[in-house]
């Protein structure tokens, strides 16, 4: 006899007798044993941050790759599913530093950096049960006993044998470039990094004159959203071949380019046309003078960068604050101002503005210029922005001395590997990411922060050699020591050993990793390749599939792929499935500060883990946007699970009549 189904199926409490038979019985891994080894699905799970609440975005994502592992386990697949926690890095950091109510470098340095991270190594789990009980809850099969963990010693030292493979092909270097970098983490980012953290925000945009020199009532009229660079300005550039102009306006003689006079406002007479290249070499007269430099400031120059597209055809240089500015600032051999300390605040020589944040002091260097008859124009402009992803402070370019991975040098193989990759949808791997490729500049590896991989690069004090250790066997050896039981900071750091070209002493660099890095480095260290397990790494190794948000793109997908390609030039994946952002049911992207945010364990506990897996892989393709609306869920329960209960409803009816047995 079949028993019959009751009318109103109540699914939370449905799925939670099944979830105990799962674990009565290891039906999960009775699904693995009973595979073929040598038929495998290789599957990798991008590692969350346990120290954070997980939320309906990460219900969909756990969705598809359950539901692809299923399928493949019901192809008769092996398909092993190792779960995996990213533990370093600002997130943490940042946690703990509110935690314990403190803010900024020099306030960890006080607490003490052995501290800091030991708080860290505790906060990266806070919310782990939370996580696993998500996983169970949605019948996401992973193997939760054994992950790979970031901040492990075994793992640390994969990454650095990676970083040392690198560094031997001549793919790692220090540079004084330019950089991404957030005043309030004092550190720098990654290209990858900033991608993720743009948004639209209301900046100054403002015309100032500054005075060409030897010219009675004459000025240069320059266009700028961001005053404050001012401060550092040593040069003006026009382009040679750009027709300019010197204008009569309002009593005053101004010179822009022609085609940029929509500018001006009011009646104007042109007293003459200028070509830019005859305009390269005159000299102005500084807006403020809080530095004496050196070399020769202060003149115009070429620049075939300069666009008229916008502004005034006379671009204002500033080498420590732009990269396009840098690179013309070498060329011309031009001074570096650098008026900003690492917490982004005007040091103590720019004296109107000392120990005011850059960006809170444009009203007062606007309002300097006006009282000075150097304005011309004030107003505000929307634009898109940078900001850190983590503490969404507004990021500075800031010229300082960094770590470089030099993926620029495998930009051809890392396009020819992504083509390699199936992607779904296939537009996210030729646009997205493709054209990303395409762009590629040199990966930004350092970090001035605590809790991270530590660099893995020893200079000598003397000759300034520098040596990049490879294994915690070859760092005990060289240092002469019987073990070192952690190989975070502060205790890496106090490992000196002598150098081999002179007599002096290696001491490590203090800089942490990108904690993108880490995650990208997952399909070796997770376990503990080369030292060990390399059997087992051959055999999954690269993923048959991975599966995360759109975000990733310039995530974990990049990283995956730029250390494999670098190490192996191969692909670490060959399935790649991409999907988008889940918003509220107005379309408005989902935030705490919105209080649109959706529970995704009051969901479950409501209509259960089937009917929200089924609406979320059902209500759009998971690579557009879902519109997220419990009302869906409700129908989905009603038509489609409603129509399969009726369908066995029916069969046990008359099965039982009939006396039917299966065989």
């Amino acid at each position: 006899m079949f028993k019959e189904v009751p009318r109103q199926l109540n699914f939370p409490q449905l799925e939670e007798h099944i979830l105990r038979f799962w674990d009565k019985h290891q039906i999960f891994q009775k699904s693995i044993n009973s595979r073929d080894p040598n038929k495998p699905f290789v599957f990798y799970e991008g590692p969350p941050t346990a120290n954070g609440r997980p939320g309906i975005h990460h219900v969909m994502a756990r969705t598809i790759k359950d539901f692809v592992c299923r399928l493949k386990t019901m192809q008769g697949y092996r398909v092993e599913r190792k779960a995996g926690w990213d533990t370093h890095g600002l997130p943490v950091e940042i946690e703990v530093e509110k935690e314990l109510g403190i803010e900024g470098k020099e306030q960890i340095i006080e607490y003490g950096v052995a501290k800091f991270n030991a708080k860290c190594k505790e906060n990266v789990f806070r919310y782990k049960k939370e996580w696993d009980e998500l996983t169970r809850r949605i019948g996401f099969w992973l193997n939760l006993d054994d992950p790979y963990i970031t901040y492990t010693n075994e793992y640390i030292e994969t990454v650095w044998w990676i970083l040392k493979e690198f560094y031997q092909r001549n793919l790692m270097y220090e540079g004084f470039k330019i950089i991404p970098y957030c005043p309030r983490c004092e550190t720098a980012l990654s290209s990858h990094e900033v991608s993720m953290g743009y948004r639209e925000v209301e900046d100054p945009s403002v015309y100032v004159k500054m005075k060409v020199k030897n010219e009675e009532n004459t000025y240069f009229l320059v266009w700028t959203t961001t005053p404050w660079t001012l401060i550092s300005n040593v040069a003006l550039a026009v382009h040679p071949y750009i027709n300019y102009v010197k204008i009569l306006h309002r009593g005053e003689k101004l010179i822009l380019a022609e085609s940029r006079l929509l500018t001006i406002d009011g009646e104007f007479e042109i007293l003459e046309t200028i070509p830019g290249e005859k305009l390269v070499g005159m000299e102005y007269e500084p807006l403020f003078q809080f530095f004496k430099p050196k070399q020769k400031a202060w003149y115009v120059i070429p620049g075939d960068f300069v666009s008229t597209e916008e502004g005034t055809g006379i671009v204002h240089i500033a080498p420590a604050f732009g990269e396009d500015d840098y690179k013309v600032g070498q060329k011309f051999n031009l001074p570096v101002l650098q008026p900003v300390d690492k917490s982004g605040k005007f040091i103590e020589e720019v004296t109107p503005f000392k120990h005011m944040f850059v960006k809170t002091a444009d009203p007062k260097i606007i309002e300097h210029l006006r009282c000075n008859g150097q304005l011309y124009q004030s107003q505000t402009i929307t634009h898109s922005y940078p900001h850190c992803w983590r503490c969404d402070s507004p990021l500075l370019y800031y010229a300082k001395r960094s770590w470089y991975i030099r993926t620029t040098a495998k930009k051809d193989r890392l396009i020819a590997n992504n083509r390699l990759i199936r992607w779904i949808p296939k537009e996210v791997g030729e646009g997205r990411f493709g054209e990303w490729l395409e762009n590629n500049v040199d990966w930004a590896l350092s970090r001035d922060r605590f809790w991270g991989t530590p660099l893995n690069i020893w200079v000598c004090s003397s000759c300034g050699q520098t040596e990049s250790i490879g294994s915690k066997q070859e760092l005990l050896t060289r240092a002469n020591i019987p073990e070192i039981k952690d190989l975070h900071k502060p205790y890496i750091d106090e490992i000196k050993f002598p150098c081999q070209q002179c007599s002096g002493t290696m001491v490590r660099v203090p800089e942490v990793i990108d904690v993108w890095f880490d995650s990208g480095a997952m399909p070796y260290a997770q376990w503990h390749y080369p030292f060990e397990n390399q059997d087992i790494f051959q055999r999954n190794f690269p993923a048959d599939f991975i599966s995360e948000g759109i975000d990733q793109t310039r995530g974990w997908f990049y990283s995956l792929l730029a250390i494999s390609v670098l190490l192996f030039d191969k692909p670490a994946y060959k399935v790649c499935l991409s999907h988008e952002l889940i918003l509220d049911k107005e379309g408005q992207k989902m935030s705490k500060s919105r209080g649109n945010t959706v529970d995704p364990f009051q969901i479950l506990a409501t209509h259960g883990a089937d009917p929200l897996r089924w609406y979320l892989l059902t209500v759009s393709p998971p690579w557009v946007p879902t519109r997220f609306d419990e009302d869906g869920i409700v129908e989905v329960e009603k038509k489609f699970f409603g129509t399969l209960i009726n369908v066995y409803s029916f069969f046990v009816l008359y099965a039982n009549i009939d006396k039917f047995e299966y065989r």
